[in-house]
């Protein structure tokens, strides 16, 4: 884990996001900032924390981290050793008794496909692997091949036992992908054992654009101010936004994509059409939680700026057409993305 100490500004830039924080002298006490970066969950953690205690701030660096690298361990879909890859090896066989830890996360997956209207889907890795994003390709896939991969995915397909905390697959080759939601749980996890366990109550947890800014605002300030990137331009900026103990995650086109005769298509896939979405440069969301935040940006990003509409009052978006155009919703009496 890399320490750095920070005496200014601390500035970072991943997935969509790039958070500034500035922090001046307390005219009452004499406060400690630093910050580490270390690798989990094939992404990088970035977290930076502000308190008069050092002890404190470490203390809170070994949580967040070990809250992190749990939930790594729990949903890595590629470890075999995994419980969700254990899940997936058998549970089209019979039904898969789930940890506490594992039902929770799948409550909230099954929460947000719900909500979505099926646009939140964990399942449809085998639709991303036909576009080749698992293995290289260099023509489109044809329609059967789509057709071939619809069959091996479809939330529908999980049953759920809610008695036992059991989940049963009814279709061969079906398996739940959590790539989508993990981190947003992670940086839930991480920032309820900071607050519970320390006294650090200013600083970000960033996992991989991912971000969670703590109930208290840097000295100075009243909030911490999130520019949201430019999707066409990775080096700038196109919005900023004020949020206080609140998490932000954006869904991009440019975060992940493939190169197929000579164009470009995102990893974002559509379930029902088994296309990656087009007409959709990126989109933000700032929620209370990290995994509402984290689901929720790539189902705005799939069902379009009006499924804003249909979110709870306490849900700030900004959506990106592909022509440039944005469309923000933003709650009553709350302060809207400012366009830069």
């Amino acid at each position: 884990m890399k320490r750095i100490r920070v005496a200014v500004i601390w500035l970072v830039i991943f997935c969509g996001v790039m958070a500034g924080i500035h922090y001046f002298d307390h005219p009452e006490k004499k406060l400690y900032q630093s910050a580490v970066v270390f690798p989990v969950m094939s992404t990088r953690a970035s977290l930076t924390f502000t308190d008069a205690n050092e002890d404190e701030i470490d203390q809170a660096f070994r949580l967040a981290r070990q809250e992190m690298e749990k939930v790594a361990g729990l949903c890595n879909y590629f470890d075999p050793g995994s419980e969700l890859s254990r899940l997936n090896a058998s549970a089209s066989k019979e039904p898969f008794v789930c940890s506490k830890e594992l039902w929770e996360i799948l409550g909230e997956v099954r929460k947000f496909h719900r909500i979505s209207g099926g646009a939140f889907d964990p399942t449809i890795r085998p639709l991303m692997s036909v576009w080749g994003f698992h293995r290289k390709r260099k023509t489109l896939p044809t329609e059967e091949e789509i057709s071939e991969a619809k069959k091996r995915c479809g939330f529908e397909h999980v049953i759920f036992n809610d008695e036992n905390h059991s989940v049963f697959f009814n279709c061969p080759g079906l398996s739940i992908d959590l790539g989508g939601i993990a981190k947003g749980w992670a940086v839930d996890k991480a920032a309820e054992a900071v607050l519970k366990y320390t006294s650090v109550r200013i600083g970000i947890i960033d996992l991989g654009g991912n971000m969670r800014c703590l109930p208290e605002p840097p000295p100075g300030k009243d909030r911490y101010t999130i520019a949201v990137r430019d999707p066409k331009n990775p080096d700038g900026i196109c919005a900023l936004v004020g949020i206080l103990n609140e998490c932000v995650a954006t869904s991009g086109n440019y975060e992940r994509y493939v190169t197929i005769q000579g164009r470009q298509y995102t990893h974002i896939i559509h379930p029902v059409t088994g296309r990656p979405v087009e007409g959709v440069l990126s989109a933000t969301v700032v929620t209370p939680r990290g995994v509402d935040s984290d689901a929720l940006s790539t189902a705005l990003f799939v069902n379009g700026k009006t499924f804003a509409d249909k979110l709870s009052a306490d849900v700030r978006t900004l959506f990106i057409s592909s022509d440039g155009s944005m469309t923000q919703r933003i709650p009553m009496g709350r302060e809207g993305f400012q366009i830069q």
